[in-house]
């Protein structure tokens, strides 16, 4: 089995010319490498998952053109016209998004959506540990409890995650956009305004209208017998730094008082659960509660109170596509779009909006690629690297010779990319950036011990250790073999062209592997393989660390998408979507239930291999 999911590199004979790096000198016409599946390849499925907004705006597009309200009511839209919109909306997602309610529908009419539940409770499994869930990142609705006269028309209404979210971008961009910004010198609430995250089920289930989040894993909790009572969500403002979490929210705070009380109440320590940034967000967490800078628990507070962690997605090592978001507000999602809906798009967002909108927003920050070129490669090879590559992933950001003439003379890994986006943005992103977060690797037990004290490390599990907890368990579940970006081609602005960028994507450029200026690599479609498993496949295996030896179990979960099901059906893999993955919801309930013991390691990716050519070493070797 594990052969046949592997992935493999295979030679392509047809003549492409290669696109030239800027610190190399021309290739001549040869091979270009191409990842291959052993299963046989279906119907390409255009994503519309939630990353960041730059791939939000194909999924609002559906319920503007759905005109004769077959495929979603639209209650919040008032009487904003539909035929409005149509020269604003790029036309070429009116298809996918079609297909994806429609879909949605048929998939809701054929599966059972507590079927897992069902079967784990016949088998004699029933509830037994409290469980809280952390979502990831934009999976939370952000709602407005501002009172001034610009927040009044949007009091206790969600402008994140909801169709009013979407008529305020639509007909009133400039306060939408006031109210989603946090103030840039303090990282906090704007003056005048306030928004908070939704709390309760209701906060990640769905995140608009049809598109579920947490649904599927709730509806089998409650098969099983979980209730309001011994489960709960803990959602947060991901726009916010870390630190300002509990600054702003006091929600470490409340996270802790939530897990004591379920202790106390159900007599059972606590089963956490995280997707994507919640993982992050949990692993901050547990340095927190026990040092006397944060919830003064004590090193024995996660051994006495969390029985188990599962780390759905977790990006744990950041993703590479943060840089760019970041950079120049761009990402595959925008750069593959045909000409008429970049046009469509930028009449919402420019990139110059978008990029100020996600440095606005600290928390997003937190996902930028962590342990530098030790873990992402450098200029002439990567761990993750495949044979015949003609250039290396650790070359992050390209540039092409001879016509890109203000862009930078050589080419950047992820070190110099990271200096690079530091020294062209602006003081205050740099300043609330480097005061919440480090990126960098620590080589030796002293260096890791040191930094418990140092806050702004406790997000980085390669400068940071697990908790002092011999008995807790880490369930690492996360998708394989999706396509998923790993480096750009960059390039100066079109001449002519008023902008604060210093460059964009290179989005013209289609030459062998490059697609419109993108790379791609190996991960679940948003967050790369070595970010996913890398700690968990080797980093937690290094006693600097892991002193207290935690279990870590691994169980990779290959993408199979239906060809015709535009979430993926129960086998898929994407970063998202895989929340709704059957043998995903399984494990969960096994875990909550007790029997997490049963769940087995499964790793059908070349990430062991990948992980011992990182550069970092344990002090034994």
């Amino acid at each position: 089995m594990e052969s046949t999911l592997r992935r493999r590199v295979a030679r392509d004979d047809s003549s492409c010319e290669s696109a030239t790096p800027r610190d190399e000198s021309p290739v001549k016409p040869g091979d270009k490498v191409k990842v291959v599946h052993h299963r046989p390849k279906t119907k390409k499925r255009r994503t519309t998952a939630i990353f960041l907004l730059g791939s939000l705006f194909g999924l609002i597009a559906a319920g503007f053109f759905a005109k004769n309200n077959d495929l979603i009511n639209f209650p919040e839209l008032g009487d904003l016209s539909m035929d409005s919109l149509f020269d604003a909306l790029p036309a070429g997602f009116v298809k996918d998004m079609r297909d994806l309610v429609n879909g949605e529908r048929d998939f809701v009419e054929s599966y059972d959506a507590f079927s897992v539940g069902v079967k784990v409770r016949s088998e004699g499994l029933t509830v037994d540990h409290p469980i809280i869930m952390i979502p990831g990142v934009i999976s939370t609705g952000l709602e407005s409890w501002g009172t001034s006269n610009v927040s009044r028309p949007y009091f206790r209404k969600r402008l994140w995650g909801s169709w009013t979210m979407m008529r305020a971008l639509v007909t009133d961009k400039e306060v939408w956009k006031r109210h989603i910004m946090l103030d840039k010198a303090t990282g906090l609430d704007p003056p005048d305004i306030k928004l908070r995250a939704a709390q309760g089920f209701d906060a990640t289930d769905f995140f608009i209208t049809g598109y579920w989040i947490w649904n599927k894993i709730l509806e089998n909790l409650a098969s099983l017998g979980y209730d309001s009572t011994n489960s709960f969500t803990a959602a947060y403002d991901w726009r916010l730094a870390y630190p300002n979490l509990e600054v702003r929210d006091a929600y470490f705070t409340r996270l802790k008082s939530y897990i004591e009380m379920a202790v106390h109440v159900q007599n059972k320590k606590v089963v956490l659960a995280s997707h994507s940034m919640g993982s992050q967000v949990v692993f901050y967490f547990f340095h927190w509660v026990a040092s006397d800078q944060g919830g003064k628990g004590g090193d024995d507070w996660v051994e006495n109170h969390i029985d188990g962690w599962i780390n759905v997605s977790g990006c744990m090592l950041g993703a590479v596509k943060d840089v760019t978001a970041i950079l120049s507000g761009e990402m595959r999602d925008t750069a593959q779009l045909n000409s008429f809906a970049v046009y469509g798009l930028e009449k919402f967002l420019s990139k110059e909006e978008r990029a100020e909108i996600f440095r606005a927003m600290p928390g997003m920050s937190s996902m930028l690629p962590m342990g530098g070129n030790a873990i992402w490669g450098d200029l002439n090879s990567a761990p993750d690297d495949q044979p015949g590559q003609k250039h290396s992933y650790g070359s992050l950001l390209n540039f092409r010779i001879g016509q890109n003439w203000t862009t930078p003379n050589k080419n950047f890994t992820v070190d110099e990319a990271m200096e690079y986006l530091f020294n062209t943005t602006e003081d205050w992103y740099r300043d609330q950036v480097q005061g919440s977060y480090s990126l960098g690797v620590a080589h030796t037990k002293a260096e890791v011990e040191a930094n418990e004290r140092i806050p702004r490390k406790w997000v980085n599990p390669l400068e940071t250790r697990l908790p002092l907890a011999p008995n807790l368990k880490i369930y690492c579940f996360y998708g394989v073999g999706k396509p998923t970006e790993r480096a750009y081609y960059y390039k100066s602005p079109d001449r002519g062209i008023s902008t604060t960028l210093n460059m964009t994507i290179d989005t013209a450029l289609i030459q062998g592997d490059i697609d419109h200026g993108v790379i791609m690599g190996e991960g679940d479609g948003t967050v790369n393989l070595m970010s996913t498993g890398y700690m968990c496949n080797r980093g937690w295996k290094m006693k600097r660390y892991n002193p207290a030896s935690v279990k870590v179990t691994v169980v990779e979960m290959p993408h199979e998408p239906e060809r015709f099901n535009p979430r993926g059906g129960p086998n898929t893999a994407d970063h998202v979507d895989i929340l709704g993955r059957q043998n995903l919801n399984e494990y969960i309930l096994r875990v909550a239930a007790g029997q997490g013991h049963t769940i087995q390691d499964y790793v059908v990716s070349n990430i062991r291999e990948y992980a011992k050519e990182a550069k970092i070493y344990d002090e034994d070797e």
